[in-house]
């Protein structure tokens, strides 16, 4: 038997980091270009012409993102795991199981009558 909660919030976190990756990953892309092929890294803004930078920080922020984005797929590929796996239903004590097949009556009340 499966866990669906975990199983939705692992499909949902793996997909937001895929999406995430896509949408702003091109923002990141080009410290490790620029870094090695030019040796300075540049900021670039619409308003207002590039400017020079330590190569060093942008590489942190690009390994940062890159980071957050991973974090956010092994997050969800655990709880795609976990929801797989989804043992919790099987380990409810006999007695706090209810339902059509466990009768919470004391057998002695139905032995009486009969």
């Amino acid at each position: 038997m499966s866990d669906m909660r975990f199983i939705i919030a692992g499909i949902a976190l793996v997909f937001a980091g895929f999406l995430i990756l896509g949408v702003f990953g091109n923002n990141f892309q080009a410290a490790t270009l620029e870094s090695n092929e030019f040796g300075t890294c540049y900021e670039y803004s619409d308003g207002s012409p590039p400017i020079e930078i330590n190569c060093s920080f942008k590489i942190f922020d690009q390994t940062i993102f890159f980071g957050l984005v991973l974090g956010f797929i092994a997050t969800g590929i655990i709880s795609l795991v976990k929801g797989a796996r989804g043992d919790w239903d099987n380990k409810v004590k006999p007695e706090d199981m209810v339902g059509p097949g466990n009768n919470q009556k004391d057998d002695s009340d139905n032995q009486d009558k009969g």
